[in-house]
């Protein structure tokens, strides 16, 4: 069925190796699609990465920045435009149909996968009218809910087949709302957490009051390099470039980090803390900065200003706002361009201990560290990871690791066995993936 081949996947930026796993996730697409849907064939496909949070801590949704950059694995799909607004998806690993129809009033049922393509589908029937749905068959070699964000990767896969499938990207709504890459992740993130984007309404998101950071990512994210972003809105302040010979190790915990499960309040709960602090930097600043990223990043006195009015509180309610007052603004200001700094001049010993400085200011100002994803950070250095960092919401999922890749085999063996030592409950679902910042989303041509 698939014109794709090698060549047309190195064309594209894959390396050869790359290149060959995309083309197997992408016989699995096939070879589901032959059966759900023989008679009619796909006209599009696309590669949706996953995305590394490589630093930038619950940071996007304050309108602070991150460093970010897009996973080799990913998402693979195709899919078939239709005339009517009908949307089938299915996962052509677990062979799992969802069937849904485009409507503002779309119903997205938590805790299933299809809350994603759901979500999409009801916002852009409320964003752009009335639009056609499509086929969908997508692969993915992304560990679920593990933090590398794999369920945003289904909404932006979503999205770009509803953009090309319906042409949107030259309609006026689109258009005067969603200039570029940027704008498009900045919106996607509306998508998720249900908040207006522009002149396009508020609407349901999947239940998470999160940013844009993991939509950008996947979107916009540089092969080779490390991207940092401010957000709200989304804009690109610069990249770094990745050294060669180095690769991240990413340390699936083995402990679900599901947005739509049992972690949710605890996330929403940081978004709540993080409103409060917002709240009064609007109040000290007299409404001079849009966001509390921007009252920490451009106004010097911000940090100051926002710890005083907080004395005034009672004790448990002043101590979590300086908590996460401390760690957004170290995050923002001092790690992130830091970290940037060093890597530019290949200062592995500072980025360690910048990084470090990450870790211990979530575990500090966010409460969202769990016994597993400290013991990874820990075993990293023990086997040779020149800096270790959990990320993504936190309360499980994973842990990156950045290591020379002549190591790679014996630090993934080590890493994982030593680990497996202390959690060998974690034994079937713990795994170790390498990457190197990869390309972001792709539509390629068949």
């Amino acid at each position: 069925m698939s014109s794709l081949s090698t060549a047309t996947l190195e064309a594209a930026g894959f390396t050869p190796a790359e290149a060959a796993r995309r083309l197997e996730q992408f016989a699995l697409v096939d070879r589901a699609w032959t059966d759900f849907s023989p008679a009619r064939l796909p006209t599009l496909a696309y590669h949706v990465p996953g995305r590394i949070e490589v630093l930038g801590k619950h940071t996007d949704y304050a309108g602070g920045r991150s460093l970010v950059a897009a996973t080799e694995q990913g998402l693979v799909v195709k899919a078939l435009p239709r005339t009517d607004r009908t949307i089938r998806v299915v996962d052509a690993v677990s062979r799992e149909m969802r069937s849904l129809v485009m409507s503002p009033d779309l119903v997205a049922p938590r805790g299933d996968w299809s809350n994603y393509p759901a979500t999409v589908a009801r916002r852009f029937a409320a964003d752009f009218g009335p639009l056609c749905g499509a086929d969908i068959v997508f692969a993915s070699d992304l560990p679920f809910a593990a933090g590398v964000s794999s369920s945003s990767a289904i909404v932006v896969a979503m999205a770009m087949v509803l953009i090309d499938g319906n042409e949107l990207a030259s309609q006026p709504p689109y258009l005067a709302n969603i200039v570029d890459q940027e704008a498009l992740g900045g919106y996607l993130g509306a998508v998720e957490n249900g908040r207006p984007f522009g002149t396009l309404g508020s609407s349901a998101g999947v239940g998470t009051m999160g940013g844009s950071q993991d939509q950008t990512a996947i979107l916009c994210s540089r092969e080779n390099a490390l991207t940092q972003y401010r957000f709200d809105p989304v804009v690109l302040e610069g990249t770094v470039a990745w050294p060669e010979g180095w690769v991240f190790a990413i340390g699936v915990s083995g402990v679900v980090a599901e947005k739509t499960g049992n972690a949710i309040e605890h996330y929403n709960g940081l978004a709540r803390l993080t409103a409060r602090l917002a709240r009064v930097a609007q109040t000290v600043s007299e409404g001079r900065y849009s966001t509390l990223g921007s009252a920490l990043m451009d106004w010097p006195e911000g940090p100051g200003a926002i710890a005083d009015r907080l004395k005034g509180l009672g004790l448990v309610e002043r101590e979590s706002l300086e908590r996460r007052l401390t760690q957004l603004t170290a995050e923002c200001r001092t790690i992130i361009p830091g970290v940037v700094a060093a890597l530019a001049r290949r200062d592995f010993g500072a980025v360690g201990t910048l990084v470090a400085a990450s870790q211990q200011a979530a575990e500090f100002g966010l409460g969202n560290q769990i016994a597993e994803t400290r013991a990874l950070v820990e075993l990293a250095g023990q086997h040779g990871a020149v800096a270790a960092s959990a990320f993504g919401a936190g309360f499980g999922g994973s842990v990156w690791a950045m290591i020379d890749r002549a190591n790679a085999d014996r630090f993934v063996r080590e890493w994982r066995h030593s680990y497996l030592e202390r959690f060998p409950e974690h034994g079937k679902t713990a795994q170790v993936v390498l990457t190197r910042p990869g390309l972001p989303a792709t539509r390629l041509h068949r």
